[in-house]
This record gives C-alpha cells, sequence and structure tokens, in this order.
C-alpha cells in the first residue's frame, strides 16, 4: 500500500501493458433518495444463514427467505445533500458508510472468471482528519474479511492505493470499502478501480445505441437526452440509432430538440413499419454491422431510465474479456427503484422455459437488504442470455453468427443467448451495469396478442437448441396450459396459441414474410371473442348476479394446497362439458381481479368479469361447452401433430437458421422503407434507384 497513485504503461518489452480505468465510484445523476442504496450503504452487515446452515427442513428454508425478504433497516439514511458531486460524497462526523453496493461494490468474481485482469488496483481519495479507509473483500458465501486499512493524517486530500490479486474468487467474491469519519466531516472525492491491461487493449471499444420505440415519445426523448448529456459517456458513443415503428413521433415530443442538441451528428433517426422489437433491433444491427465502425450495437429498450456509467462498464468488461462476449445489464423497477427484477436469466433445458439463474432471488429489494448482507448476491451468476432491455453486443458475433430472429417480441433475446453460446460467445450479465425499467409484471403477455408470439418464438428457439428429443417436456407443457385457459374461460388466448403453433408447423421460411402482418391479424382474429374484448368503464358490462351464493360465503381467493390443485386440475375439464347456469348468460357470477384470475378461481365460475394487469380495463369471461370440446380435441391434434415432426422439423429450422438471419434477409425485409428513404432523400428529378 502507498499513498499515491502510480500509473504504469509498459512492464517489460515482451509483454506491453497500460493501466486502465476499471470502475469508479459514482453517486446518482439526480441525488434521487430512492436510489440511494444502490450507490452506498449506511447499515450494518448482518449477513442471513447459509443455507448448508438451515438445511433441508423446509419450514426453516422458507422462514430465513421471509426473514430476508423483511429486510433489516436500522432507520439509518443518508441525506442527499451529502452526495458532493457525481463521483464525491461527504461522510458526515462520526458515521461509517460503505461503498460496498450494487453500483460501487467491485464484482471480482466475473473479472476473475471472463477477462484477462488478474489483480486490480484501488485508489481512493479523502479530505478530513481522522478519517479511516478500510478495505473488505467477500468469498461466494457471502463471508466477508477485512483485507486493509488507513488513516488520514491531515485536512489536506490523501491517495491510498491498494494492490488487490483477483485469485481467490474463482467462484464468486467482492471488493468494497468503507469509509469511517472522525471527528469532523470527511469527502469521500473519488475512488477508481484500475488494472495493468495488455497495450494492445488500453483503448477502449465504441458503441452504436440502438434503441427500438413504439408509440413513447416523451420517454424516448429523455432517454436519448440522458445518454447526451453525459460527458463521460460522449467518447464511448459512436452512433445512436432510433428505429421509430409508430405513429407519435419522437420527433414531435416537446423533449426532442434537446435531445438532438446534446447528441448532435452522433444521432440517426430510421422510420420503418411496426416490425416488433426484434425488427427493430434487427435494423440497428444492420445499420451497425455495415457502418463497421462501432466494436459494440447495444440494444436498449425505449422505456427505461439509463445509469450511463452503466454503459462505460459494460464497453470496459467487454474489451477486457478473454474472447468476445455479449455484456448485458441488470433492471430495475422504474417505479421501485431499488427492487431488481432478476440477477441473471438461464433457459431451463427440459422445460426450454427462461428462469432466474439457480439460487437467484427475484425482485430483490436492495433497499431491505443490501449486498453485504445478502449471501446469494456474492456468488458469480453465469447466465444463458441477456433481455435487450440494455444488452451489448460485440460486432464480430454479429458479423459470424447473424442477426435477430424475425420473431416480432419474445425470445430474439434469449434465443440469441443461446446461439452466441454455441458458437463460442458467452453472455455475462454484469454487476454495475443497469437500466431502470417499466416491470413486466403490470403487463398482460401471457393472454393479449402476445402470448400468440410467446408460443410460436418459444418452439421456434426449442427446436433451434433443444438438446433433448422432442423438445423435453416443451409440448407435454403447451398442451397443459391450453387445457388450464380453456378451464379459465380464456378462448381467444387458445384459439391463437392454437395459430401459433400451426405456423411453427409450416416451417421458419415465411417468418420473414409475416413479420409485418402477423399482428393485425391476431388482433382481428381475437375480436370474434368476449374475454378479448376489453372495457375501461366498468358501467359497460351487465352487473354481477348468480342463482347461488357462494359455498360458506367463500370468496374463492385462497390459495389452494398442492393436493386441492391436483384434485381441481382432474375435476374442472369434466366440470366445463356440463350446461352453463342460465343467469350466467345474463350477468357475469362474480368479479375477479387480476391478480386472482387463477384457472382454478376461474374455473368454478360460469361467468365473470375478469381485470387486466394493468388494471385499466376488464373483459366479460363466459364458459361455453361446445368451444370446449372443439378446442380440447384442437388442441390434442396440433400438439400430437408438433410430437410426430419434431425431428423433420427441427432439422429443417437449422437448416434454415443462417439464411433467416443473414444480413441479407433482413435488407428484403427493410427494403420497403430503406427504398422510401432513398427516394426521399436523393435529388429532385434524380431516380432514387
Amino acid at each position: 500500500m502507498s499513498t499515491t497513485t502510480t500509473v504504469s504503461e509498459t512492464v517489460d518489452q515482451a509483454a506491453p501493458t497500460a493501466r486502465r480505468l476499471l470502475q469508479r465510484q459514482i453517486m446518482p445523476t439526480d441525488r434521487d433518495f430512492d436510489v440511494l442504496a444502490l450507490y452506498v450503504d449506511p447499515e450494518p452487515a448482518v449477513l442471513d444463514a447459509d443455507k448448508y446452515e438451515i438445511g433441508s427442513n423446509k419450514n426453516a428454508r422458507e422462514l430465513n427467505a421471509a426473514t430476508m425478504r423483511k429486510g433489516l433497516t436500522t432507520g439509518a439514511a443518508i441525506h442527499p445533500d451529502q452526495i458532493e458531486s457525481r463521483t464525491a460524497l461527504r461522510v458526515a462526523s462520526g458515521e461509517k458508510l460503505s461503498f460496498g453496493t450494487y453500483f460501487n461494490g467491485f464484482p471480482a468474481s466475473y473479472w476473475r472468471r471472463w477477462t484477462v485482469v488478474s489483480e486490480v488496483r484501488l485508489a481512493v481519495t479523502v479530505r478530513g482528519a481522522g478519517a479511516t479507509v478500510i478495505v473488505y473483500k467477500s468469498m461466494a458465501r457471502g463471508n466477508s474479511q477485512r483485507v486493509d486499512s488507513v488513516s488520514t493524517s491531515g485536512d489536506q486530500p490523501e491517495t491510498f492505493t491498494f494492490d488487490l490479486s483477483l485469485k481467490p474468487f474463482v467462484d464468486g467474491g467482492w471488493y468494497w470499502y468503507d469509509v469511517v469519519a472522525g471527528d469532523g466531516d470527511v469527502l469521500v472525492e473519488s475512488g477508481e478501480w484500475t488494472a495493468e491491461v495488455p497495450a494492445d487493449r488500453a483503448e477502449h471499444g465504441t458503441v452504436d445505441l440502438c434503441i427500438t420505440t413504439m408509440n413513447r415519445p416523451d420517454f424516448c426523448a429523455k432517454l436519448l437526452a440522458q445518454v447526451g448529456e453525459r460527458e463521460a459517456l460522449k467518447p464511448y458513443l459512436d452512433t445512436v440509432f432510433v428505429m421509430e415503428q409508430g405513429t407519435q413521433k419522437v420527433v414531435d415530443s416537446e423533449e426532442f430538440p434537446y435531445a438532438e442538441k446534446v447528441l448532435g451528428d452522433k444521432l440517426r433517426m430510421i422510420e420503418q413499419g411496426n416490425l416488433g422489437g426484434s425488427g427493430g433491433y434487427a435494423r440497428g444491427q444492420l445499420e451497425s454491422v455495415r457502418k463497421g465502425t462501432a466494436t459494440y450495437a447495444i440494444m436498449m429498450d425505449d422505456d427505461v431510465v439509463c445509469e450511463p456509467e452503466g454503459i462505460v462498464r459494460a464497453v470496459t468488461f467487454g474489451d477486457l474479456c478473454r474472447r468476445p462476449t455479449i455484456v448485458g445489464g441488470h433492471m430495475f423497477n422504474l417505479y421501485a427503484r431499488s427492487r431488481m427484477h432478476s440477477f441473471g436469466e438461464i433457459i431451463q433445458p427440459w422445460r426450454f422455459w427462461w428462469q432466474s439463474a439457480p439460487n437467484v432471488f427475484v425482485d430483490w429489494d436492495f433497499a431491505a437488504r443490501n449486498l453485504r448482507s445478502t449471501r446469494w448476491l456474492h456468488q458469480r451468476v453465469d447466465v444463458d442470455f441477456n433481455g435487450w432491455f440494455m444488452c451489448a453486443i460485440p460486432r464480430v458475433v454479429l458479423e459470424e453468427i447473424g442477426l435477430s430472429l424475425p420473431l416480432f417480441i419474445k425470445w430474439d433475446d434469449s434465443e440469441y443467448g443461446l446461439r452466441a453460446k454455441a458458437a463460442g460467445y458467452p453472455t455475462v450479465t454484469f454487476p454495475g451495469a443497469a437500466v431502470w425499467h417499466i416491470p413486466w409484471s403490470d403487463k398482460n403477455d401471457a393472454l393479449d396478442w402476445q402470448a400468440y408470439f410467446h408460443v410460436r418464438n418459444r418452439f421456434v428457439a426449442a427446436l433451434l437448441h433443444s438438446q433433448y428429443p422432442k423438445g423435453g417436456r416443451i409440448i407435454r407443457e403447451s398442451r397443459n396450459h391450453q387445457i388450464a385457459h380453456l378451464v379459465a374461460m380464456q378462448y381467444s388466448t387458445v384459439e391463437i396459441r392454437h395459430q401459433a403453433l400451426l405456423d411453427v408447423l409450416a416451417g421458419p421460411h415465411r417468418l420473414h414474410e409475416v413479420l409485418p402482418t402477423k399482428l393485425a391479424e391476431v388482433n382481428a382474429f381475437r375480436k370474434q371473442f368476449t374475454d378479448a374484448r376489453l372495457e375501461a368503464d366498468p358501467d359497460a358490462f351487465p352487473p354481477v348476479r348468480r342463482t347461488k351464493p357462494p359455498k360458506k360465503g367463500r370468496d374463492g381467493t385462497e390459495v389452494p394446497t398442492g393436493h386441492q390443485l391436483r384434485r381441481t386440475a382432474l375435476l374442472q375439464p369434466l366440470r366445463q362439458l356440463m350446461p352453463p347456469r342460465p343467469l350466467s348468460r345474463q350477468h357475469p357470477e362474480a368479479e375477479v381481479r387480476a391478480i386472482d384470475a387463477k384457472w382454478y378461481r376461474l374455473g368454478r365460475l360460469d361467468s365473470a368479469l375478469v381485470s387486466m394487469n394493468d388494471g385499466t380495463s376488464a373483459a366479460l369471461y363466459q364458459r361455453d361447452p361446445a368451444k370446449f370440446r372443439e378446442l380440447v380435441a384442437k388442441t390434442f391434434e396440433v400438439h400430437e401433430r408438433l410430437r410426430r415432426e419434431w425431428p423433420r422439423l427441427a432439422e429443417e429450422y437449422r437448416a434454415a437458421l443462417g439464411d433467416i438471419t443473414s444480413p441479407e434477409a433482413w435488407e428484403q425485409t427493410f427494403r420497403p422503407w430503406t427504398e422510401a428513404d432513398a427516394e426521399s432523400s436523393a435529388p429532385e428529378g434524380q431516380d432514387a434507384r
């Protein structure tokens, strides 16, 4: 340890190196109190119980999980005025604050596993007499150890450096530092993590930011401004592509002139038809590949708030990875900003369904229990893919394995992660790179028009990548889901899911052709079903009435036991064959909130008013025995076809993958809009062709 910062440009002539900044201490850009816990932690560290100490006792495991969710906050708080700048924080007299947090802890195990870095140097600059800087490390089990400490000798700024090895972080672990103030306030002016890296990796890469937008003009314009106004980010930006696919244009937003000003000639607006997220991102990928000047293309949603430093960190990490690597960020809840959706996601191979990685808690609240007190957060979480709400893809990967599949929405990002993995390019969901996103829990994507794309694209991805005969459990699970939707009177959902499976059976070669038209077809088809006709006005429906009151006055919202669920699963399909109660044809029998709209609840009713997840509307569900019989027969028929034809389909889809995802195929799909652009930009009287 020393009290001066040293910068080395070379070590020896055989292996020239340079010192490069990996990560710096940051504070919230807007002093938002809701996100302070992600940057600095005033609470003591109280680690939860180890899973092997708890053992296999179910009650003990559930009690520990509930205790972790509840949190351990003592009421200690940081005043926003303690934030002196983007990189500086004031620690009040007598306080101890920890930088062992999501944005300021150093994720040592990720650097150890994926990059060429073997040792890092931490340099902390503090000003104030009697201050102490303490450096800690953790292991994969979450236990922390003090590494070193030092105290200031006077009131002038002092920089302390610590050389730290990454050797002990094979399975997990972090580095961080705490600062303790003495009799007076202490200013933590900066904290920087640097490393000696090969000289040919000393310069940072650049990014093309690819944002697909659809009728969110203000949201998107604010995001553009947020990216463009950060000076630290500007050297990393090559081009910002905005794929405009809506009727409410970003350029018409009152926020746009400022965004255009701060981004300048880096901004490029591209208008095209509504080709969904995959069509928008594929256009950004194509433009990035054809331009050929940026190291990475970053996919980013339009409805996010970005931590700009996360882009810098993703680029830095990607630059230093051993091989070209997709680097993704985490997603926090825009409306509960200390809550993270998931720390890393995989495709469960037998079910072929996305889920959080093993031992990950979803919807984790860092304000309730932060990094130092949460054992599972210290494991390195390896993933199969990262959502395209924020995900940096090296251009060399796009050039080798192709662009997105033409799936409109759903499964394009997860399929791409699996495709890259098969080609030898891993994906890393990197701590410290994140956005705040509108939560998916507020959307109705399992029931509305999106259900078509969920099912079709899941099967397409499974045909391409499943290693199990006939896809493992996917066919059986899909059939069971259809029965559950039928029991719940969700006939429109069942019908469009059937159409999705028939389109899978038709083969891969029409995916590009139907990309601009399929959404309109699905929506038009759904309108014939009452369960798909949404009304915002509660008086649009008849009043609730029923012939007999519920048994013993129960409202049916109780959570059933496993035994009750199995019994209900056997009996409810039989009940659907019985004639409905006559009064249910004129009046819904109950109002069912979205949170309670489970198949086993709806299956007891002959009609119901069911609200949607976003809380804006409701629909009338009515049981139809004849429709039930028809759709059950269709369900078994189409799933038997899938089981029988799976080997042929898998071979066909895998053979076509390279063609479908090629730049040339996508150029054909984009031609109606690229030709229109060329004609509109051609000089008057000159043929654009």
